[in-house]
């Protein structure tokens, strides 16, 4: 047996893998597609998984964030995991310290996520979401002239905060649109920020100057709790932010605060801290959030694409050519 499928639900492997990706695996390797190992069968049979060389995973592999077991150890002969789904963060040590290459479709799985800010970016320049809510309460003439106070998408200031893949995505999916991209990320230059067709800022530029913000920071211990409530009441009048990273780096009750006082500001939430949140929070009594079950990423037919990278990037491992989506350790360290 020499490449397995890990995971503790075999069900993701079946919704992410689609029936055209695994006969495509069994014409590259030596692999039984219709079985999926979980931590359960590493634990009572170890001596089986020996030989394995190669490992394809996606949600739910074993090692999760309570969980701190290293998993890898049942693979002495490992050379690469092809891991089908975004962050590798909380199994993806282990398997760097034993020399064993770690790839990851958070590439594919940064496509959706731009995608779907790009569409409440350009809802949100022309007062989409509050206005909508006016409407279906009867208040028609109130929703149009809300919806004339925002500036469109012309000459409007996005703000972007994080350009890793997904916000770089996001501001060339609106290259098309005549907008100003304001770009916080402190691990990139002005140079780099620049040829993004951006003019770099901090946190403060972006929430007072920008009509929309959108967050898309790295989920590390640096940046939780970093939007805090002088960020939100500096908002100028009618804009809107937008959460797609993770909830976590939001100071919620902080940000609550100024949303009761602030009712022309607009939070457009797909993450929060507690998902879902607290029955009977401000979340769902202001009229000025509006909140998304965590819906960005890959989803549906989107999935298939995450296991066609990790397939294509398994194809040049076997060839020796160049890889695209490995992850260094250097690149681990950085990542969410």
């Amino acid at each position: 047996m020499k490449a397995i499928f890990l995971a503790n639900r075999s069900q993701t492997v079946d919704y992410v893998y689609s029936t055209e990706a695994k006969e495509r695996l069994k014409g590259l390797v030596d692999i039984d597609v219709d079985t999926v190992y979980s931590q359960d069968d590493l634990e009572a049979n170890p001596e089986k998984f020996k030989d394995v060389e190669y490992i394809f995973s996606t949600w739910s592999m074993p090692g999760g964030t309570e969980d701190k077991d290293d998993f890898a150890r049942f693979f002495p002969n490992a050379k690469a995991l092809f891991y089908a789904a975004g962050s590798v963060k909380y199994f993806g040590q282990h398997y760097l310290d034993k020399g064993i290459r770690l790839f990851s479709a958070f590439a594919a799985n940064a496509i959706p996520v731009a995608e779907f800010t790009m569409a409440q970016i350009l809802l949100a320049n022309k007062g989409y979401f509050q206005s909508m809510r006016m409407v279906r309460r009867g208040h028609y003439d109130r929703a149009v002239e809300y919806s004339k106070s925002h500036q469109g998408n012309y000459n409007s200031k996005v703000g972007i905060i994080g350009a890793g893949m997904i916000g770089r995505k996001v501001i060339h999916l609106l290259r098309k649109f005549k907008l100003e991209f304001y770009v916080y990320d402190e691990f990139l230059p002005k140079s780099a920020v620049k040829a993004l067709g951006a003019k770099k800022a901090s946190l403060e530029e972006i929430f007072s100057e920008c009509d929309v913000v959108s967050n898309h920071l790295a989920n590390v211990p640096a940046t939780v709790g970093i939007f805090r409530k002088e960020h939100f009441a500096s908002m100028k009048k009618n804009t809107v932010f937008i959460n797609t990273g993770r909830g976590a780096q939001v100071n919620e009750p902080e940000m609550l605060e100024v949303l009761r006082e602030r009712r022309d500001i607009c939070a457009l939430l797909d993450v929060t801290i507690d998902e879902p949140p607290a029955e009977g929070s401000d979340f769902y009594r202001l009229d000025n959030i509006f909140l998304t079950p965590h819906i960005a990423g890959s989803q549906a037919n989107e999935v298939e694409r995450m296991a066609e990278y990790m397939i294509d990037e398994f194809e040049r491992v076997l060839a020796g050519k160049t890889t695209q989506y490995e992850i260094t350790q250097e690149k681990f360290e950085k990542m969410a």
